[in-house]
């Protein structure tokens, strides 16, 4: 399988990084490898002072497509869920400095979460999907995929321009503002609505 991250879908959180508003999205990937165990905590890389977390929306892929028109994307998933794109900011952004590929810092290991996922019919409109991430109880990003600068069905037409999409494929979205520094013993809980999609400890 392959996890296919979409980077500044959200415009409050590119401002908050400082970032430049592409003119395309931005895509990176994080090998498998990157998955966090199902009820295994996260722990703290020894590589990095400043892991962020960023709640994002997933999309599981069900069939094999190629050149998905948009008007079609919607037969390609019948699946939402919610995960966090762990980011190593400072190696971030020493790499980012130097023009180098982002790897290191979003595809180590652990760095993917994947949380439940929850049939797309269960929800009013995939338009309007609201989530949030909880640490230690507290409301830390919050947003709606009305937010989006590119919608689902339209990042699924770009990334299978790219990529062939395969059964089992997992598309991050994109992350709203507000993401921050984790530290040891930080509880983290996202969801999608108001349906738990994930919870774990920060060691």
């Amino acid at each position: 399988m392959k996890i296919i991250c979409i980077g500044r879908n959200y415009t409050d959180h590119i401002k908050e990084l400082a970032n430049e508003r592409p003119d395309d999205p931005v895509i990176f990937m994080k090998p498998d490898t990157a998955i966090l165990l199902k009820k295994q905590p996260f722990f703290i890389p020894d590589f990095s002072s400043d892991i962020h977390h960023e709640v994002e929306v997933l999309v599981k892929i069900n069939k094999i497509g190629k050149h998905i028109q948009e008007k079609f994307a919607h037969k390609y998933y019948d699946e939402i869920g919610l995960g966090i794109d762990f980011t190593a900011r400072d190696l971030q952004q020493q790499l980012k400095e130097k023009g180098l590929p982002w790897e290191k810092a979003k595809g180590f290991d652990g760095a993917a979460v994947i949380g439940n996922f929850f049939k797309k019919s269960s929800f009013k409109s995939l338009e309007d999907l609201t989530f949030r991430l909880e640490k230690n109880g507290e409301i830390v990003q919050q947003a709606s995929t009305a937010l989006m600068l590119w919608k689902i069905d339209a990042l699924i037409e770009y990334v299978s321009k790219y990529f062939t999409l395969k059964i089992g494929d997992v598309i991050f979205t994109g992350t709203p503002a507000g993401v921050g520094k984790v530290f040891p013993n930080d509880q983290l809980t996202g969801f999608l609505e108001e349906k738990q999609a994930f919870s774990i400890k920060v060691k």
